[in-house]
């Protein structure tokens, strides 16, 4: 594995990097040792900080949750460079490159439903069932209420993490033609990130290894919309919970107000934080001037 330490070559001048959370719940631990990752290696290493709130999931999105983001983020320090538009006002955006891939015969109308997948998957209850590509042939209309999916190809997506190092992928086996739009007329994270990232000019991706498994058909995404560089990418650990779970916004798991409400200081909990990240060797309470050397040093 690869120190983030030994990296600083690997980092354009003046490249950018975001923190991109979902106003799906309270942001807890896990997220603050995300943003530790994303400040402290742009700190460290010449880079800006744009921050999105990622609203794509209308149906778990909430105004007070949004709010909390933005609380939270002013409470620990973490003071972004830039604040992009959230995706409830890029639908025309991500229209325009849905168009242009059906244009190109490159996107098609999908009815099925995610039971339908579940039961030809044989999987039932796994979000990454693979999709079989059912209505590729079909003569579907394209009405608004029909999903819209994206042809993924059989070759394989090689890509060097910056902290993991050589990574290969086959998007069409992991999880076939990818969903773009959703039946309800929702635009899907791999398809709204992928053209946020685009359109603002992201170099590097820093988030959590949980999200490892979607950079191949990112990428395949990215260029098929016309990308001609594509970012690089560094997942970080994650930290868990006592019985080994990632740590949940819906389970509540050590949530930033609720430890700012319990008296501790945003030095405390990014401490805790830089702890159950590894990057300190003892508990203490830790400054936001601090973290570029926990990474430089």
């Amino acid at each position: 594995m690869r120190a983030v330490k030994q990296l600083s070559a690997a980092f354009p001048q003046g490249w950018r990097t975001r923190f991109a959370p979902a106003p799906t719940g309270w942001l807890h631990l896990g997220h603050a040792v995300s943003a530790l990752y994303v400040w402290g290696i742009a700190r460290a290493f010449g880079g800006r900080v744009l921050l999105r709130v990622e609203d794509h999931d209308r149906g778990r999105a909430r105004p007070e949750y949004e709010r909390g983001i933005f609380d939270d983020l002013a409470w620990l320090g973490f003071e972004p460079d830039e604040v992009a538009p959230p995706q409830r006002e890029r639908g025309a955006a991500y229209a325009a490159a849905l168009a242009a891939l059906e244009a190109a015969g490159l996107a098609y109308p999908c009815a099925c439903t995610r039971r339908e997948i579940g039961a030809l998957s044989g999987d039932f209850f796994n979000e990454e069932s693979r999709y079989p590509g059912t209505c590729r042939g079909r003569a579907l209309d394209g009405a608004a209420h029909v999903a819209r999916r994206v042809l993924m190809s059989d070759e394989m997506e090689s890509f060097d993490d910056l902290r993991l190092g050589a990574q290969w992928q086959v998007p069409s086996s992991q999880c076939g033609d990818v969903l773009v739009r959703d039946r309800r007329g929702q635009w899907t994270y791999q398809f709204a990130v992928t053209v946020d990232d685009r359109d603002q000019a992201i170099d590097v991706v820093i988030r959590g290894e949980d999200l490892l498994s979607s950079t191949g058909r990112q990428l395949r995404l990215a260029q098929m919309i016309g990308r001609t560089e594509p970012p690089r990418y560094l997942h970080h650990p994650l930290i868990r919970s006592a019985d080994g779970s990632k740590l949940s916004k819906s389970a509540g798991d050590t949530g930033i107000r609720e430890l700012h409400a319990a008296g501790r200081t945003s030095g405390e909990v990014l401490g805790m934080a830089a702890l159950a990240a590894g990057l300190v060797d003892t508990p203490r309470a830790t400054t936001i001037a601090e973290l570029p050397a926990l990474f430089a040093r």
